[in-house]
């Protein structure tokens, strides 16, 4: 069911003209931008876009101007892990990597005290209202997230036409706190379960 699911809005999703996905992604960062929880943090983990997603480097452009501290993932081929790295210019610090996701390049500096981590934007396919998250089915995010403070606010964004009504939920997947859309800032209420 998640793979059906999974193929059927990605399909969708990339079907959306890219200039209109372009303006989509300014509403979004927009809204984002003025999240409360976005505008008291010090440390951001974010992504960087790839296909048909959020246009998301606007957002860490942006973070990076506001004076965060900002951390990206990089695919650890060796642990299927994502390790992450602080950034501090996206022009010569990201390059394209696994499946040409764009991400640290491995020089930059680990970011091993995720206990200082305020605010986390996530990728992701599909989201409920109430908070639930499809991802691409890798698994990354899955292992990632039980190893980051409970206290840092997770949130995502995505395109209106990614927000289902319901979706298929394992005991150990984790909620956001806030979905970001072209139109809406929908607070999804106690995501802890």
């Amino acid at each position: 069911m998640k793979s059906a699911i999974r193929q059927r809005i990605i399909t969708a999703r990339d079907a959306i003209p890219e200039p209109e996905r372009c303006v989509l992604s300014e509403a979004i960062t927009a809204r984002l931008l003025a999240l409360p929880a976005y505008r008291e943090a010090q440390t951001v983990l974010g992504y960087l876009h790839f296909g048909g997603e959020y246009h998301s480097a606007r957002w860490v452009q942006q973070a990076l101007a506001d004076g965060k501290q900002v951390i990206l993932p990089r695919v650890d081929s060796g642990t299927r892990e994502l390790a992450l790295h602080r950034v501090t210019d996206l022009r010569t610090q990201i390059a394209p990597g696994k499946w040409n996701i764009p991400e640290p390049l491995a020089n930059c500096p680990r970011f091993d005290t995720v206990d200082t981590l305020d605010f986390i934007l996530l990728p992701g396919v599909a989201f409920t209202r109430y908070g639930a998250r499809l991802g691409y089915g890798g698994g990354f995010y899955d292992k990632l997230l039980p190893h980051l403070p409970q206290r840092a606010v997770r949130a995502a964004a995505a395109y209106e036409m990614q927000v289902v009504e319901t979706l298929p939920e394992e005991e150990t997947d984790q909620r956001v706190a806030w979905l970001v859309t072209e139109h809406e800032i929908i607070a999804c209420g106690d995501y802890s379960r």
